[in-house]
């Protein structure tokens, strides 16, 4: 194996292992509740977020560095830290982002956006309202944002750290 393919598969796996701790264990209620929300309030929760994210994969792959005495040129750190921050808050910001509209444009997929999401209450013919659905992180724009955090955020990411360096 290469000193770059051994440098890659170090690297996607500190980013991949970094991508899940920032998103599910840094990131405050806070963070997720509002960083899709309009204007300031959930442009500054969505920075907030992708600024803890990114520390997070900083030290994860400073680790694997120091560990296997692997090396990161700062154009690598650069780059891979650039394009995994500036395409999570893409994301992140939900409607008012990116990635939710790219998909709308792609027929195939707006269905797969809306499923799994909780469907609206309705109520009985006795008036008592009917619970349909439980919240859950299993919904198709909860995969999509997955697949595109990964490859973007992971895979180029690793990419430019590993091919730069």
């Amino acid at each position: 194996m290469t000193e770059t393919m051994a440098s890659f598969a170090g690297l996607g796996v500190a980013l991949y292992v970094a991508h899940h701790v920032g998103d599910y264990w840094i990131q405050t209620d806070h963070q997720s509740r509002h960083k899709g929300a309009a204007g300031r309030e959930g442009a500054r929760a969505c920075v907030d977020h992708v600024a803890t994210y990114l520390l997070t994969q900083i030290m994860c792959v400073a680790i694997v560095c120091a560990v296997t005495d692997m090396t990161v040129s700062p154009l690598g750190w650069s780059l891979g830290l650039l394009v995994s921050g500036s395409t999570h808050y893409l994301a992140d910001r939900r409607e008012h982002g990116v990635m939710f509209k790219l998909v709308r444009h792609m027929p195939w997929k707006v269905d797969f956006l809306k499923l799994g999401v909780p469907r609206d209450l309705h109520f009985a013919n006795d008036g008592n309202p009917v619970k349909l659905d439980n919240p859950s992180l299993g919904t198709g724009a909860w995969a999509l944002d997955q697949s595109w955090h990964i490859f973007w955020g992971v895979f180029v990411a690793a990419l430019l750290m590993a091919g730069l360096s």
